[in-house]
C-alpha cells in the first residue's frame, strides 16, 4: 500500500501542455495504474465526491474513463448498490467525512466491493491515515491508496481555477479577515494552486503582489491577501520537495500572485473576441450552447446542446479572434466549401454568380444533407456569430465600446459620458453601469457626494448600483491621487489636459480591427515579468535569496533568469491556434486545428503561471494565450474562478466597506487588533525581513 505521490515527471521526453498532463495523469497514472494483478481486465466501479467529480469532467471525458476499464461512475455519499465481484476506485479528498464514508463501505463481513483503491486529491492527513490503519479488515481489501495531489479544474489547456467562486466577498468583503470562510478559502486555494506544481513537477519563484508598508502608506487587511496566499503556496511547495518523488530541489519555473485590484477594468469592459462575446451576450450556461437544427420530419426546428470547447476545431481557431475577423473567416469557409462541391455549385448556379450573404450561404448549405459533419460544424458557428452581431447592432454597442476604450486611453472624459447619458437613455441597465464603473476608475472623485448621485439619476441606475460602483473603487484603495505612472492604474496627466488614460498605447501594437486596442494589465506584467523587470518593491518574492530587505531602490527589480536562460531546451506541443495563417486546406475542418496542434513541435522556455485571486476574464486567457506565443514560454493562467461581466457585477455589489487599516511606522508598530490577527500583521514584519517563515 503505497501513500506517495506519482511517480511520473513532466520534464524529459516530449513536452506535453498542461491541459495534456492533467488528462495523462487521471487516465494513466490513476486509472491504468489499478491494472494490476487479478484486476488487470475487470471492469471497475469509479467513486467520487463533489469536488472531484468537476476535477475529472474538466480532465476527461467519460468515454476515456471507459476506455480504462470504469463501467460505472458513483456518488460517494449517495447509497449504492453492493457489487461484491468488483473492484472500486476511489477519487477522493482527503476529508473524515469522505475517508469515514470508505471506511463504511469495506469494512464489515460483506463490503460493497471485492477490492478499493484510494486516490486522494491533495495530500492526506497523518491522523487519518492513522484512523484507516486501525481499522485491521479493511487494510486487507485496499489494492492502493496514494496521494495524487489533483486538486485543480483545468477548463483550458492553458487555464485552471480552484472554484473559489465568492473569494472576492470571503477575502476582500465586510469584515472578511475576522470570518472563517476567510481563512478557509485561502488555505483551500492555496492547496489547489500547490497541486498544479505537484502535478507539471515544477518548482517556481512565488512572486506576489507586495503589500505598501511604509510611514505614509495605510495597509489594509485586503492589501496583505496576496501576501497571505503566497506563504501558503510556499509552504506547501516545501513539503513537496521532501514527499514527493522527483519533485525539484531547485526553481524551474515562475509564479505570480496577483489580485483583482490589479486591474478593474477588465472585468467590466466590452472584450469584442469571439469567445468572450459569446458568453457576454448569449445566455449560456457554462460553455452550453443551445443551437437550433432543422426537424428532420419537416416540423419545429429542434433544439440541441452544444459544448463550446477545444474538441471543436472551428471553436478552437476562431475563440479568441476578433468577432470581425471571425464573422469574415466563417463566410470564406462558407465560400469554399460551396465552391469544392459540385451540388453546391449547381444549387448556386440559378443566382447568376452573384456573391452571397452569410445566412443566404447557410440556407444553401442546410439544403445539402450528404455533407451532415460539414455542415453541423460550420452551421453553428455561423448561427452564433450572426446572433451575435445581431445583438451588437440592437444594443448599440459599438458605440459603447467605442466610448469605453476612449475613456480607458484618455480620448474621452466627463463631458462624453454625460452626453452619451444623455442621448442614449434607452440602452440597457447593465451596458450604462459597466460604463460608469469605468468612469468612476479614471474619475473617483466625480462619484464623491451628490456628484455622484446626480450621476446615477441621469443613467437611471439604482441605489444597489451605486453600490456596485463604489465597491470597485473600494477594491483599488487608493485615490486618484495617489497613482502615478508607475502603479497598475496610470492616473497622472498633464495639467493642460482634462482626460486621464487609465491605460498607456502599446508601442508597436496594431489596432488590426475597431475596438481592439484594449489590453488587460497581466500583458504587461508578463512581458515585465520575462524580461526580469518588475520592480521588487512591488513584487516581492518568497524563495528568491537575492531579495533585499524592504526598502529597495525602486529601479531594482526581481530576481529572474535571463531571457536567454529562460528558454531551456525543452521541446514542446504548442496549441497553434493563435497566429494561424488564414490559407484554409479543407474549407470546412477549420484548417485541420487539431491535426497541426499535436504535430508543431518548438523550442519552449520555463513555464510562467499568473494567479488572479478574485476571478479571471477571458481577455485575460486570450492573453495567456498570445504571449505564449510571442515569448516561447507556456503561460499558465490560474483563478479562484472564471467570470463574464454579469457575474463580476453581481460580486462587485457585496460590501467592501469598514476593513480594518493598520498604520505602519518607521520607528514602530501601532494597531489594535484582535489576537487572531496578530499573525497577518507578522506576515508583513516577516516580509520586510525577508526572513519569512510561514505561521
Amino acid at each position: 500500500m503505497s501513500t506517495s505521490d506519482s511517480d511520473s515527471s513532466s520534464h524529459g521526453g516530449d513536452y506535453k501542455n498542461f491541459r495534456q498532463i492533467s488528462r495523462d495523469r487521471v487516465l494513466l497514472e490513476m486509472l491504468r495504474s489499478t491494472r494490476t494483478g487479478d484486476s488487470k481486465s475487470t471492469w471497475k466501479v469509479l467513486i467520487m465526491d463533489k469536488v472531484t467529480v468537476k476535477v475529472m469532467s474538466c480532465t476527461c471525458k467519460m468515454a476515456d474513463i471507459t476506455e480504462e476499464g470504469v463501467s460505472l461512475v458513483e456518488d460517494l455519499h449517495k447509497r449504492r448498490q453492493p457489487m461484491t465481484t468488483m473492484d472500486a476506485i476511489y477519487f477522493i479528498q482527503p476529508l473524515r467525512e469522505n475517508v469515514a464514508k470508505f471506511l463504511s463501505d469495506m469494512s464489515g463481513g460483506q463490503p460493497l466491493y471485492k477490492k478499493a483503491f484510494v486516490f486522494f486529491s491533495s495530500p492526506f492527513p497523518k491522523e487519518l491515515l492513522a484512523h484507516i490503519k486501525s481499522h485491521t479488515s479493511v487494510l486487507t481489501r485496499i489494492g492502493g491508496l496514494r496521494e495524487m495531489n489533483l486538486e485543480y479544474f483545468a477548463i483550458d489547456s492553458q487555464g485552471f481555477i480552484t472554484d473559489n467562486e465568492r473569494a472576492l466577498e470571503e477575502l476582500f468583503g465586510e469584515n472578511g479577515e475576522k470570518s472563517r470562510q476567510h481563512d478557509a478559502c485561502l488555505n483551500v486555494m492555496a492547496t489547489r494552486i500547490a497541486t498544479v506544481f505537484a502535478s507539471l513537477r515544477e518548482l517556481p519563484f512565488v512572486r506576489y503582489r507586495a503589500a505598501k508598508v511604509d510611514a505614509f502608506t495605510l495597509t489594509t487587511m485586503r492589501d496583505l491577501v496576496p501576501t497571505k496566499l503566497a506563504a501558503a503556496v510556499w509552504n506547501q511547495l516545501t513539503k513537496y520537495k521532501e514527499s514527493i518523488k522527483h519533485f525539484p530541489q531547485t526553481e524551474t519555473c515562475e509564479l505570480l500572485i496577483l489580485d483583482r485590484s490589479v486591474d478593474q477594468i477588465s472585468p467590466i469592459i466590452h472584450e469584442w473576441t469571439y469567445d468572450a462575446m459569446c458568453h457576454d451576450l448569449l445566455n449560456m450556461d457554462g460553455n452550453k450552447y443551445v443551437h437550433e437544427v432543422p426537424s428532420k420530419t419537416g416540423g419545429q426546428p429542434e433544439k440541441k446542446d452544444v459544448l463550446l470547447e477545444d474538441h471543436d476545431p472551428v471553436w478552437l481557431e476562431l475563440c479568441h479572434a476578433h468577432i470581425a475577423d471571425a464573422s469574415e473567416r466563417l463566410h470564406e469557409k462558407m465560400t469554399t466549401f460551396i465552391s469544392k462541391n459540385k451540388a453546391a455549385q449547381i444549387q448556386h448556379g440559378s443566382r447568376n454568380g452573384g456573391e452571397l450573404s452569410t445566412r443566404e450561404l447557410q440556407k444553401m448549405v442546410q439544403a445539402l444533407p450528404q455533407y451532415s459533419e460539414q455542415i453541423d460544424k460550420l452551421s453553428l458557428h455561423v448561427e452564433i456569430a450572426g446572433k451575435i452581431n445581431g445583438i451588437i447592432r440592437e444594443m448599440g454597442l459599438r458605440e459603447f465600446g467605442q466610448l469605453e476604450q476612449d475613456l480607458v486611453f484618455g480620448d474621452a472624459g466627463p463631458r462624453e459620458v454625460i452626453n452619451f447619458l444623455r442621448t442614449k437613455q434607452d440602452a440597457t441597465r447593465e451596458n450604462k453601469l459597466r460604463l460608469m464603473m469605468i468612469y468612476s476608475v479614471a474619475y473617483p472623485e466625480n462619484f464623491e457626494g451628490e456628484k455622484g448621485q446626480k450621476l446615477m439619476q441621469l443613467a437611471g441606475l439604482s441605489h444597489d448600483d451605486m453600490n456596485a460602483v463604489n465597491n470597485m473603487r473600494l477594491l483599488d484603495g487608493s485615490s486618484a491621487t495617489e497613482k502615478n505612472s508607475t502603479g497598475v492604474f496610470s492616473l497622472k496627466f498633464d495639467s493642460q489636459k482634462k482626460k486621464r488614460a487609465i491605460r498607456k498605447e502599446r508601442k508597436g501594437e496594431e489596432e488590426t480591427w475597431q475596438l481592439s486596442r484594449f489590453y488587460p494589465m497581466i500583458e504587461e506584467l508578463i512581458e515585465k515579468l520575462n524580461k526580469g523587470e518588475l520592480a521588487k518593491n512591488e513584487y516581492a518574492c518568497m524563495n528568491d535569496p537575492s531579495q533585499s530587505v524592504h526598502g529597495t531602490q525602486e529601479t531594482a527589480s526581481v530576481r529572474s533568469s535571463p531571457v536567454s536562460a529562460a528558454h531551456s531546451m525543452r521541446s514542446r506541443r504548442t496549441a497553434g491556434s493563435w497566429a494561424r495563417p488564414r490559407n484554409s486546406d479543407d474549407g470546412y475542418s477549420s484548417d485541420s486545428v487539431l491535426k497541426h496542434a499535436s504535430s508543431d513541435f518548438k523550442r519552449m522556455g520555463k513555464r510562467i503561471f499568473i494567479f488572479i485571486i478574485g476571478g479571471a476574464t477571458r481577455a485575460e486567457l486570450r492573453v495567456c494565450h498570445k504571449l505564449t506565443e510571442k515569448l516561447k514560454r507556456e503561460i499558465i493562467l490560474g483563478s479562484s474562478s472564471l467570470d463574464d461581466p454579469p457575474q463580476f457585477i453581481t460580486m462587485f455589489n457585496v460590501s467592501f466597506t469598514n476593513i480594518h487599516i493598520l498604520f505602519w511606522s518607521d520607528k514602530n508598530l501601532e494597531f489594535n487588533v484582535e489576537e487572531s490577527e496578530f499573525s497577518i500583521c507578522l506576515y508583513v514584519i516577516c516580509t520586510c525581513m525577508h526572513n519569512f517563515t510561514f505561521l
